[in-house]
């Protein structure tokens, strides 16, 4: 693993050696067991995108290893008045050991890596999540110790971490279904991928996509960059709320999960997101986690 460019490059080997790590990673930090296994090592944090759990847990991730951070905003960074991305992605490797992006378009992210000489993470694009997903499947593993063989549906757009979520379900043995408006299906690359397993569905229809499952996801109907759809979606998504109506057709004990932030009493209610807070505080801690392994895998085996 040269970068983390989206989940469709991982293989399912290396989404376990992620988890396993990642795991690890906690147990040390829960009992007060240091690993600064990348001291002296710098990372830079670019962001074209604010962030609340991205920038402060790959902050603090990165402290902990023992490395230093940069945090670069597109307003302090040449790259926000017009240099092309190729261009600091030549210099930033000259300066750094490792760069994560958080940004709109995929391609930034690829070039970033593709003219850049030291690993590439991507924080958060339009098309992916992949940092969110591997700590998504964290979560799950530590509640069912399992993730082959258990079902996952995803309510909601067919935005990044739907894109992500499929990919990364899929390669890891698990059964996704995939629930969203008509004009707002994943996208057509990811959707091609997963047709070649028939572990696979898709549906307009979200009570058939969380019937008998163990896992519900769901995501803001307006994610950054669409805020102006903002009404237009709210009656698209208008039977996509993840809500204790919906929930009786998954398992009883289902767990539910939500990357942040959460528009409570759109895509999910006040009261089931409050019964699974536990859970979905959790998948947010397990973003820390999760990027430090990232981390340590990038920066140790390259």
């Amino acid at each position: 693993m040269k970068h983390l460019l989206k989940m469709l490059d991982l293989s399912k080997e290396e989404i376990i050696s992620i988890l396993d790590l990642a795991d690890q990673l906690k147990y040390e930090q829960k009992h007060g067991i240091e690993h600064q296994l990348l001291k002296g090592k710098s990372i830079g944090l670019i962001f074209q995108k604010s962030s609340t759990r991205t920038r402060v847990s790959f902050e603090t991730g990165a402290y902990q290893l023992g490395m230093q951070s940069l945090f670069l905003s597109s307003r302090d960074l040449q790259i926000g008045r017009g240099e092309p991305i190729q261009d600091t992605a030549r210099v930033l490797s000259r300066y750094l050991d490792c760069i994560m992006i958080r940004t709109f378009d995929q391609k930034e992210v690829e070039d970033l890596a593709a003219y850049g000489s030291v690993p590439v993470i991507n924080g958060l694009t339009d098309f992916s999540h992949p940092c969110q997903v591997l700590a998504d499947l964290m979560t799950i593993r530590e509640k069912y110790s399992v993730l082959e063989g258990l079902k996952m549906c995803y309510i909601g757009d067919g935005d990044n971490m739907a894109n992500s979520l499929i990919v990364g379900g899929l390669k890891v043995g698990m059964k996704v279904s995939v629930a969203t408006p008509e004009n707002y299906e994943p996208d057509e690359k990811v959707m091609a991928f997963a047709k070649e397993y028939d572990t696979f569905t898709f549906t307009n229809d979200p009570k058939e996509a969380i019937k008998d499952v163990d896992v519900v996801i769901t995501d803001t109907w307006a994610s950054m960059g669409v805020e102006s759809e903002k009404e237009i979606r709210q009656k698209a998504f208008a039977g996509y709320q993840v809500n204790d109506e919906l929930m009786a057709f998954a398992k009883p004990h289902a767990m539910v999960q939500h990357c942040l932030p959460a528009y409570r009493g759109q895509e999910i209610t006040e009261d089931v997101f409050e019964a699974h807070a536990d859970e979905i505080f959790e998948e947010a801690e397990n973003r820390l986690h999760a990027q430090k392994a990232v981390m340590v895998k990038l920066l140790q085996e390259n």
